[in-house]
Formats: C-alpha cells, structure tokens, sequence
C-alpha cells in the first residue's frame, strides 16, 4: 500500500459508503407552498434582462430543476433564513437552479435538500452569489449532492456571506474560472469546505471552515483545459475539519483525509497567510502532487504539472492539530516519529518535486515551497516510496513576493 494516507490517500474513507451524522432529520416541508413553483418557473421563462425576480418569505417546495439563461438577471429573497427553496421531493433534474447567463446576481435565499447540485452557475461573466445558503438538511450523507454552491468556467465571480452544508463533494466549488473572490461565507460538514480548483486569480477570505473533511483545498486538477495558479488563502478560520470522509468512492475529494485543514495540490503561486489554522486532526496544511494522490493512476495530459510550486505559507497562526490522523499509516507514521502521544507537525509536504526543473540540485528560488512561519515541516519522503519521512524544516525557510490582490469592480 502507499502511504499517501501520508499526505492525501485516504482510503478507509471510500468504504464508508452511505452515511450521515445520525441526530439530523431532514426538514419538514408538509407546509410548504406547492403552487409557487409554477410562478417561479412562469418568473424565470419570461425574465428579460435587467428584471429582479424577488421572492417573498416563505418555504416553497420544489420537484423539479430551475434554470436562468437571460442575461442581466437578479433574483433575490426576504433572507437565507427567510426565503426557502426546498427540494425534498425533485424527481427531475440534476441542479437545484441552473444559470448559463453573464451578469447574474442570486441573493438573500436558501436552497435545500436538491437531487445534485444546488447552485450551478455555467460560463457567466460576472457572478455575484451573496446571502446564500445551501444546504442538506438531513445532515452529511454520501447520498447528498455533489456541489453546493458551484461556478464553473467564470470570469469575475464574487460568492461572499454564503453558508454551505453537507455537501457530498465541495460545499463551495469554485472551478476553471477567472478572477474569483469568495470571502466571508461559512462552510460546514462537507467533504470539502471551499474548494478552488484550475482557477486563475483567486482570493479566499475572511471564511470559516469548520467540521469537513478538508476545510480549504486549492487544487489543479488534469485533463481540464486550463490549468490554475495564482491564489491567495487569508484571514480564515479553518479549525477542527474532522468529519469523516462520506464522498463518492474514485472521486477526487474522497482521498482527502479527514482532519485536513488547508490542501494544496499540484497548484502553482499559492499564498497562505494571516490564516488561524487549529485542531485539524491530520495536519493543519498538505502540500502534495498528484503522484501521491488516490488517483494519481488516472491517465493525465502530456502538458500537465503534477508538482505544486512557488508556494508561499507564513504569518499564520497554529494550534493543536495532527494528533489523531485518519488511517493506519498516518496514525503509524505519527507513533514511529513523534510517539504515542505525539502530533504531526503542523506542515505536511509529500516530497515529490521535478527533477526536470533542478538546478544544482534543487529547484530555482522562484519555484520553491516557502514556509516562514515557526513550525516544523515534515518532508514524506514519496519520491522514495514515502520509506524515509524526516523533518525538513530548514529546507523551506524562504520567501517570495506577495502575490496581487483580486480586483472585481463590483466587490468593494
């Protein structure tokens, strides 16, 4: 077996099958309107751009998918506490709300209890997503939809002040987009919390991750046409992500182990700082490639890099974490270097970096992984069949400029 249960293979996760959190019953909606679905559905048919589509207070139920694909649309509720969109009982569609329109806003409403994702928004330039809630509302379960809150293939993407729950996948899953801001929103018993992945210009801030498996992951993923760097991970809180993992078997997310706080994979120009990192059973942050991944045999293009680089992490703020990993070989690898009793130490690096890319024996200065904060790094030593894990602190003691802030006129 590998020992990435060493950085991100946990494979005990994908046996879980079907779960949940055992004391959370789904909400009933015995009261809900039924006839507001026809109005909404009539609402979003009809829109023209420029309309605002308000949606009263209220608890509306729902059995089949909406979709938007006029442009210059807003549709907005009484609160996400206030105006409920349910979808207990949908029997078609893939998506709670589907929209394939540019200059979009959804705002002030919940979205509950879809088949498969609850908001999907394809291909738009500039997204607003704000005062959202979407949820599964019989607690985390293998059953739930992938994607809670999901802009694919966006350009000027704002999600801020949303709340994502029990997402079998991301809760919010931000992929192949451009100029992403997601600040301010709470993400809690997803797989993973808020996930970037192949996005170029992405700034993660002011959220609270807490009780997923993972609770922020910047990822690259292959076989996507564009690949991701330049993100910005700041000012969040991301503690106690311990939920087992319940995400579908061969999925990537499902070989994040629970107990992840902050995961890096196979991306490029990524800062983390300023971040209070706490109790995240595994490790508080991963920086792995995908050779050390649970589905690294899965055939990539001949252009994709594999190995994260020009990684900047410091001015973070840790404590515990790293006492109770998920699996066997951590929990072994955790006893044969730091004792029964003992932690792995706050940074997790699997080892793996492109020899291709040497220069007198190690990578140029602008490629390398920077680790300025006061704690150890521990180097899983993949490249060798993870057979010598050491700490390697020293080795990542370097810096690199700042990376650029995300601009969105519209996210003053």
């Amino acid at each position: 077996m590998t020992m990435l249960r060493i950085m991100i293979a946990g494979a005990a996760a994908l046996a879980l099958g079907a779960c949940g959190n055992g004391g959370q019953e789904a909400r009933d909606v015995s009261g809900a309107d039924r006839d507001y679905q026809s109005v909404l559905l009539e609402q979003l048919i009809d829109a023209r751009p420029g309309d605002v589509i308000e949606i009263p207070a209220g608890v509306y139920s729902f059995d089949r998918s909406l979709s938007l694909n006029v442009d210059g649309v807003t549709i907005r509720g009484a609160g996400m506490d206030e105006t409920i969109l349910n979808f207990q009982d949908q029997v078609a569609g893939a998506e709670g709300l589907i929209v394939t329109a540019d200059n979009f806003t959804l705002e002030n409403l919940a979205i509950e209890d879809t088949i498969g994702d609850g908001l999907k928004v394809n291909g738009g330039e500039n997204i607003i997503i704000r005062g959202v809630r979407v949820e599964w509302t019989n607690g985390y379960s293998t059953d739930n939809g992938a994607y809670g809150i999901y802009p694919v293939q966006t350009t000027n993407v704002l999600v801020e002040n949303t709340v994502a729950i029990g997402a079998s996948d991301a809760g919010i899953y931000v992929v192949q987009s451009r100029n992403v801001i997601v600040r301010n929103n709470r993400a809690e018993y997803n797989v993973a919390g808020i996930e970037i992945e192949n996005c170029i210009g992405a700034d993660v801030y002011g959220n609270t991750a807490t009780n997923n498996t993972g609770g922020i992951l910047v990822f690259n993923m292959p076989n996507l046409p564009q690949p991701g760097y330049h993100t910005r991970v700041y000012d969040n809180d991301v503690f106690a992500n311990n939920t087992e993992n319940f995400g579908h078997a061969g999925t990537p997310v499902a070989s994040v182990p629970a107990g992840s706080g902050i995961v890096i994979n196979s991306n490029d120009q990524v800062e983390i700082f300023n971040n209070r990192i706490s109790d995240n059973n595994t490790a508080n942050i991963i920086i792995s490639s995908l050779h050390s991944t649970g589905y690294s045999g899965s055939s990539a293009q001949a252009d994709f890099d594999p190995y994260p680089e020009a990684i900047w992490i410091h001015d973070n703020t840790y404590s515990g974490g790293g006492g109770s990993p998920d699996g066997l070989d951590l929990t072994a690898l955790k006893v044969a270097m730091f004792g029964l009793n003992g932690s792995l130490p706050d940074v997790l690096f699997d080892g793996f970096i492109d020899d291709a890319k040497l220069e007198n024996g190690s990578l140029p200065d602008a490629l390398r992984i920077c680790v300025q904060d006061p704690v150890e790094v521990l180097n899983a030593d993949g490249p060798n069949g993870f057979a010598s894990p050491r700490l390697d602190t020293d080795a990542f003691n370097c810096s690199h400029e700042g990376l650029a802030p995300v601009a969105l006129a519209f996210a003053d």
